[in-house]
């Protein structure tokens, strides 16, 4: 296996390794109705719901996503555009991609994708969400306040941490988004866009240490 590009520096590894077990929710991959791919720098949201529809676990793909900050450089048309683009690449017919381009943040996704589906006549009772590893559990939070009618079964591509930071190129990045994450499970429950769920005194003391040694780029002001 190639080494990553950029190594987690051992001083925060440990730290690093526990947000990400975290964030993965291991939900049983099952059928769904729909498959929903959440916009984002990472174009391997894209490629697991290709491989996904491929495995035949849902018959219609939407993708949502519209630009932040963080992506508009690289995917200048729009992230679900640009998602679209690379499942039509890889062989998905155009009758099963539905793109949603308006959303700009997670809490949109949803309630776009929800919207999208019933102009369509389409009846979703479950959603297979996917996201990028640290974003499953805020993803499945936020998914639960906003449609909370739909059964739902969160995935991402199966990557150690250590070849997922090598997918990306960034581990400044990686762990950022990671931090990031974190603060918004709790954040995010209390401002009520999101169900509440637990933190671990673990995940918290892991939280803080990774603040303290300075990745605090994606927070948000609580």
């Amino acid at each position: 296996m190639n080494a990553p590009t950029q190594a987690i520096p051992e001083r925060v590894r440990a730290d690093v390794q526990r947000l990400w077990d975290y964030h993965d929710l291991h939900h049983e991959l099952r059928p769904c109705d729909v498959g929903v791919g959440l916009g984002g720098h990472d174009l391997g949201v894209a490629d697991h719901v290709v491989d996904l529809y491929r495995g035949g676990f849902f018959p219609l793909i939407v993708f949502s996503g519209a630009n932040a900050p963080t992506t508009v450089e690289r995917f200048p048309r729009g992230e679900a555009v640009h998602y679209r683009e690379r499942a039509l690449d890889r062989g998905v017919p155009d009758s099963a991609i539905a793109v949603e381009p308006r959303s700009t943040n997670t809490a949109e996704n949803i309630e776009y994708t929800r919207e999208l589906l019933a102009a369509k006549g389409i009846r979703c009772a479950s959603v297979l969400l996917v996201s990028r590893p640290y974003q499953q559990r805020r993803a499945f939070a936020t998914a639960k306040k906003i449609w909370p009618e739909v059964e739902l079964v969160c995935s991402s591509q199966r990557l150690p941490l250590d070849e997922y930071v090598q997918s990306i190129g960034d581990v400044n990045r990686v762990i950022n988004m990671l931090v990031g994450d974190t603060q918004r499970v709790e954040v995010y429950a209390r401002r009520g866009f999101a169900i509440a769920q637990e933190v671990p005194p673990e995940v918290k003391e892991a939280y803080a240490n990774l603040v303290e040694a300075g990745y605090t780029t994606r927070l948000v002001t609580d």
